[in-house]
This record gives C-alpha cells, sequence and structure tokens, in this order.
C-alpha cells in the first residue's frame, strides 16, 4: 500500500449560525470572512482556512486534505477508484476542479485536492491548521479505511484496561498525526487544531484571546501520544478547537507506540476529557 503525503488543508463546519461561526473565528484566529452565496461563509487566514455552511451543529460538512502535487493527486485518485471506493465532486470552494470527496465508514467526507498558493501572504499570529479529530462507535473499520485505503500510518494507540484500543492517532508525513480518532458513545466531530509552533506562542496566543474575553476551556496541558503542548476554547456553537505547540516530529519507520488509556496519557500535567 503506497503511504499517504498530505496536510489538513480546511474544514466545511455545518451551523445554524454562519455569520456568528464566521464572526468568532475572525477575531479568535485572525481570518478574512468572505459571504457565499449559499449563506455560509469563507474564512481565511495564515495557513488557517474554514468554510461555514447552514447545517445542524456539531457537525462536519468535509474536511480537506491538500497533497503535494497535482501529480500525487491523480494517482491517488487512480489508486482509490481502483480499491473500488465511489469518488465524488468536492463541495471545497478552495480546490479546482482536480478535487474529489471519499466518504469514510462513518459517513465522514473527505475533499482531497491541490492548491499551490502562498498560505503565508496573510498577517497574524502562526498557526497552522493540522489535524481533526472524531469520535467513533467502528474504530476498527474507521482504521482499516485510513490505513488500507488512503495510506495513513498509525502513530500511536491508547488501549483500555482490557485491551481494547480506546483511541489512535494517524499520520500522513512526519507529524505525530493529522487524524485522531476515539472510542465514543456516537459518531462525532471531536475537535480541530492549529498547530503554533512553540510554547512562547501558546503563551502569545492565549494572552491573545484573553484580550477578546475567551476563556480557555481546557489546558494549558501536554498530551501523552504527539508530545504537544496545548490549550483548547470552543467556538459559539460549542465545537473544540485547539491551539497546540510542539507536536512530535517522527521517522517514518518509528515503531507503533501504546498507551494507557487513562488521564495522565491524555493530559500529563492534570485533569483530561477521556471521551468513553
Amino acid at each position: 500500500m503506497s503511504k499517504l503525503t498530505a496536510r489538513l488543508d480546511h474544514l466545511g463546519v455545518n451551523t445554524p449560525s454562519p455569520d456568528s461561526q464566521a464572526s468568532f473565528y475572525a477575531s479568535a484566529m485572525q481570518m478574512r470572512t468572505t459571504p457565499l452565496d449559499d449563506g455560509g461563509f469563507m474564512c481565511e487566514g495564515r495557513e488557517r482556512r474554514m468554510v461555514f455552511t447552514p447545517g445542524q451543529a456539531n457537525t462536519l460538512r468535509y474536511f480537506a486534505l491538500q497533497l503535494p502535487s497535482a501529480q500525487d493527486l491523480k494517482t491517488l485518485r487512480q489508486r482509490i477508484a481502483a480499491a473500488g471506493v465511489a469518488i465524488q465532486p468536492s463541495p471545497s470552494p478552495f480546490f479546482d476542479e482536480s478535487a474529489f470527496l471519499v466518504v469514510d465508514p462513518d459517513g465522514n467526507r473527505i475533499v482531497l485536492g491541490y492548491d499551490p498558493q502562498d498560505r503565508l501572504r496573510d498577517a497574524g499570529l502562526p498557526a497552522r491548521l493540522q489535524h481533526v479529530a472524531f469520535g467513533t462507535t467502528g474504530i476498527d473499520a474507521m482504521l482499516a479505511f485510513y490505513q488500507n485505503v488512503l495510506g495513513l500510518r498509525v502513530s500511536d494507540n491508547v488501549y483500555a484496561d482490557d485491551n481494547s484500543l480506546r483511541s489512535c492517532f494517524l499520520r500522513a508525513g512526519t507529524e505525530h498525526h493529522i487524524i485522531a480518532i476515539f472510542v465514543a458513545p456516537k459518531n462525532s466531530f471531536d475537535h480541530h487544531c492549529y498547530e503554533a509552533g512553540d510554547w512562547d506562542l501558546i503563551r502569545d496566543w492565549a494572552d491573545y484571546l484573553s484580550t477578546h474575553d475567551i476563556p480557555l476551556d481546557w489546558g494549558p496541558g501536554r498530551h501523552g501520544p504527539g508530545n504537544n503542548l496545548f490549550f483548547m476554547i470552543r467556538d459559539p456553537d460549542r465545537n473544540w478547537l485547539e491551539i497546540s505547540a510542539e507536536l512530535e516530529v517522527v521517522n517514518e519507520d518509528r515503531p507503533t507506540g501504546s498507551w494507557v488509556h487513562q488521564e495522565k496519557t491524555l493530559n500529563s500535567w492534570g485533569k483530561a476529557y477521556l471521551r468513553s
């Protein structure tokens, strides 16, 4: 199986109030907003962009991965089609007509595309959109799809006392994970994350958010898998967004790690939110 190299490019998020969400991300995440014909908004900032469309709160319309080149995208499309996976048109306003969409076993919609534009042209604090996380009731099927169809690799697994798999962190390059999957009571959008780069920027982001009276919901702390520093806030729909720093960079031959399902695994500094 060929190994996927990709990065998280943007999310399409459903919301009953696209204008409120766009306004929040414009101020909290330093993004400029553009209205869409369907009542939604595009939000763009420094290495981060989002799309908010009318719909049910706390659900994703899609998440979008960018491939390194147009040829890589073409090769991946051919490989996915050969695996018998249905390919659909892309709904993304950011990618061109070469982009396409596939659906994972939980119904999450994944847009795959290529966009060569300069993503550093915007001013603002550094924080690159970096990973997305899901809750699932069928983690084995999800892992089979992401590994065997798309070509992601497992960096770390987390196991309960009975050795059942509770969560998994998958990479599509040298960063520890681009997708995290947690066993949960229902299939759900768990959170998305922005990688700031270093510890000083965690401080700078927290200071910046305080000027907008946006409180930290969890953290600062340090995750076990990924070894990254983090804090989390919530947007107006109560979606979690994470600011991270110093996420582990791994070699391709790194052995898969194994962790115990406990609070210290999710936050070695203190309290944690266990998904199950």
